[in-house]
């Protein structure tokens, strides 16, 4: 009978270790969202760090730690973070700028899982506004194949970049309207 049931355990490890090979190499997660403004005036609240810092979902937090180097904006421009568990650490850079379309950023995550993504942000003129995309791309490793059976990296990061997004949005276009109720 203990054969038989270790037997059905190797086999279930065996079939959960094939299904985490045959997942992607590669983790690519993007979202997209209209924000009614200019590109020049969505740019700079995505190639300065801090001011990303306003909307991105992943420093909510107010116990996350944020330390900056480099220039304050653009290429080069750093952030290393310390969160909990579910934000870990590491380090994000400004390693692309391309004035009011395009901002790179390279992740570098430490823990709670290394890995390295390549982030890019768009901004594309649109009738009346701007399609903004926040696009992330990184090699995936067996672990994180494995991690991904469990924990599913499009809807727990995609859910993130759409809540980013939306305050983003919110934060442009309040500003806005702001401005234009003073005028």
């Amino acid at each position: 009978m203990l054969e038989i049931i270790g037997a059905g355990v190797a086999v279930i490890i065996a079939a959960i270790l094939v299904l985490a090979a045959r997942q992607p190499d590669v983790c690519h997660i993007a979202r997209s969202i209209f924000i009614a403004a200019p590109p020049e005036r969505i740019f700079p609240l995505i190639d300065d760090l801090r001011a990303s810092n306003e909307w991105s979902p992943f420093v909510k937090d107010p116990s996350v730690k944020l330390s900056y180097a480099g220039p304050e904006r653009g290429v080069g421009a750093v952030c290393d973070f310390e969160g909990d568990a579910t934000l870990g650490a590491g380090r994000v850079e400004i390693v692309e700028s391309v004035a009011p379309s395009k901002v790179v950023v390279a992740l570098r995550m430490d823990r709670p899982m290394k890995c390295s993504n390549r982030v890019e942000f768009t901004i594309a003129p649109q009738n009346g506004g701007s399609l903004v995309t926040w696009d992330m791309k990184g090699r995936q490793f067996f672990l994180g194949k494995l991690f991904s059976l469990v924990m599913r990296p499009e809807k727990m990061v995609g859910g993130a970049f759409e809540r980013g997004l939306g305050d983003l949005k919110r934060l442009v276009e309040t500003a806005r309207d702001e401005a234009e109720q003073t005028a």
